[in-house]
């Protein structure tokens, strides 16, 4: 997925070897994408790593950047600064079933949970996909979240595939992006940086690349109704709160690519770190960790901003329209490119 967005300007950092979120070791994706007469969606899953979850959840912050949103699990995300379940991006109407598929998935693994062990927490993010999918036929099912989750492997494809299989960004076609970057401190040590992003916002004709407006799409310009996804991971030790304080520096990617944030556009980030995991069983009293200088966070807010701004761009430039519901079809943002 390296260098697919048309030369024009230059990253300051350098993107791992996959450049994609896979690249912070443990994390994997899976994809289950939908396809029908009118249907066009699907389920995306991120798992932080491939162990037991619920019994060894990551550290996480979150921040809503703009709350017109229905996701599931995050009051429970900011109060306890832990990610419990995997990750799970779909259609705005499809978050009861991902929700219910991961308590029945922690269920199997756990099956004292809600009885001798506390309940547990499902995370589920959404956009709304139903200008392209059919979003009143509540295609997703238990299954099909599973079947995401059963997928994820440390390979995956981007665009309209999975939960970004009908939304669009700036009026074209396009749903998951991810990017890396490596992160190197002051002192030496290095660390990866990885974003994944459903991207389902902007305005038509607002999208920037590098700061220079690229491309208009053939569509009528409208108010910025969509929303973003945001999930960025690291292997530094940051802890909940400088995890949250990296998901809230997501809002200036969306800034550099033209986006205001507009009022219907829900705006979610995550962050998690795969360090300092503890295993819930583990009874002591206290837990020793790590946790990174505070005054290193700079290299950090750079590498998340710029790693979600290049996701961005790689959910369009691997965007393939699909025909909506109603015989529309969204633009390619790469076959507008090679018109002009």
């Amino acid at each position: 997925m390296r260098n697919t967005i048309p030369p024009g300007g230059a990253w300051g950092l350098a993107p791992g070897p996959r450049n994609t979120i896979c690249d912070v070791a443990g994390i994997r994706v899976g994809h289950r994408s939908l396809r029908g007469t009118g249907e066009a969606t699907g389920v995306t899953a991120i798992l932080p790593h491939g162990g037991d979850l619920y019994r060894r959840p990551v550290p996480a912050g979150a921040a809503v950047l703009n709350g017109f949103g229905k996701s599931a699990g995050l009051v429970q995300l900011q109060e306890l600064g832990e990610i419990e379940t995997p990750i799970l991006l779909t259609n705005t109407f499809g978050v009861p079933a991902c929700a219910t598929a991961l308590i029945r998935h922690a269920i199997a693994t756990n099956p004292e949970i809600g009885r001798s062990q506390p309940t547990v927490n499902p995370l589920v993010c959404e956009c709304n996909d139903g200008k392209v999918n059919d979003i009143q036929a509540l295609p997703v099912r238990e299954a099909d979240a599973l079947a995401a989750i059963a997928a994820a492997a440390e390979g995956f494809e981007q665009g309209t595939v999975g939960a970004g299989s009908g939304m669009r960004t700036f009026g074209f076609a396009g749903g998951v992006g991810s990017a890396s970057r490596r992160v190197a401190l002051e002192g030496g040590t290095g660390f990866m940086l990885g974003a994944l992003v459903l991207s389902n916002f902007g305005e038509a004709g607002d999208l920037r690349v590098f700061g220079d407006r690229v491309a208009t799409p053939d569509a009528t310009p409208a108010p910025d109704k969509g929303s973003v996804i945001i999930v960025l991971a690291t292997d530094a030790p940051l802890d909940a709160r400088q995890l949250t304080r990296l998901a809230r520096r997501s809002a200036a990617a969306l800034g550099r690519l033209g986006s205001y944030i507009g009022h219907q556009s829900g705006d979610i980030a995550l962050a998690f770190s795969t360090a300092n995991v503890v295993d819930r069983t583990d009874n002591a009293d206290i837990h020793p960790a790590t946790r990174l200088n505070e005054a290193r966070m700079n290299a950090f807010f750079k590498a998340g901003v710029e790693a979600v701004e290049e996701a961005v761009l790689n959910a369009i430039w691997h965007g393939a329209p699909l025909p909506g519901y109603d015989g529309s079809r969204l633009p390619s943002f790469r076959e507008t490119l090679r018109k002009r």
